[in-house]
């Protein structure tokens, strides 16, 4: 189990997976309250693919959350000194050692949720370091873009456990509560009102780089849902100047598509978006 100190002196922990003959690596940034630990079937599907991933667990969260509160597994999610810029700043450290161990093969950086809006930030100043974004359960990060509510409201009268807004697969929510390295806990209370605000902003303009870019939402999503994904969309093309940016939007999908009934479709489609873009090798 690797690890690297960050610049508060946080042992911050990542998992490597590598594949036999890689075409290209790709950095996989988990959401807020969860761990890397929970995209085996995605990480599995992207090795026998072709595909290196690296895999941290972020600041205050899972392995990293655990040895960072010394166990207190009451306080995982919370972010501790330096706050989102600190946990900002630890998965570009985790990219500059993938381009060091990995200097000839392409990078994608692929994001879910809290994870899609640090590899937006990443992007904005670090554009030359990434060959690729992919960005599910994603939003525009600007108000009214961004749900501030109730994520599950729509689900509220089935009586479960408030996380049914991750998937429409029940045993997702059963499992998340019952994952020893998770918190439900929402954003607000776990990051507080000044670090929750710094994550408001819009794609750079002019990055001087042109990435291909895949945005993928359920149409059930409460966190940002299709009408934000086509706006972040239009701002990478018209902001950013990409030109290759593609929207994919999932009928009866909640908030982590790769975790729904459709999951080995959403895989699917990924494999196909990268292999388009990047080839097997000989």
């Amino acid at each position: 189990m690797p690890e690297f100190v960050d610049a508060y002196g946080i042992p911050i922990v990542y998992d490597v997976y590598e594949a036999a003959s890689p075409r290209a690596v790709v950095q996989l940034l988990h959401g807020v309250g969860e761990h890397a630990g929970r995209y085996g079937a995605l990480i599995a599907a992207l090795v026998a693919d072709g595909y290196t991933v690296y895999a941290d667990d972020h600041r205050g969260h899972g392995r990293t959350g655990l040895r960072q509160w010394n166990g207190e597994r009451a306080k995982l999610g919370r972010l501790g000194p330096g706050g989102l810029g600190a946990a900002r700043d630890a998965v570009w450290t985790l990219t500059q050692v993938i381009r060091e161990t990995h200097p000839d093969l392409p990078l994608v950086l692929l994001g879910h949720s809290w994870g899609s809006f640090l590899a937006q930030m990443l992007v904005d100043r670090h554009p030359d370091a990434y060959d690729a974004l992919v960005l599910s359960g994603s939003a525009l990060r600007w108000p009214g873009a961004l749900n501030s509510g109730d994520l599950n409201a729509p689900w509220k009268h089935l009586g479960g456990t408030g996380m049914e807004w991750l998937s429409s697969v029940e045993q997702v929510a059963h499992d998340f509560v019952a994952d020893p390295l998770t918190t439900s806990t929402p954003l607000l209370r776990l990051f507080g009102p000044v670090e929750t605000v710094k994550l408001i902003g819009r794609p750079r303009r002019n990055l001087g780089r042109d990435i291909p870019t895949l945005l993928m939402v359920g149409r059930d999503d409460t966190v940002g849902g299709p009408r934000s994904v086509h706006l972040l969309a239009d701002a990478y093309r018209t902001r950013s100047g990409f030109t290759d940016v593609t929207t994919l939007v999932y009928p009866g999908a909640r908030h982590e598509i790769f975790a729904e009934a459709q999951q080995a479709e959403v895989r699917a489609d990924l494999a196909a978006w990268l292999d388009r873009r990047f080839p097997r090798r000989g």
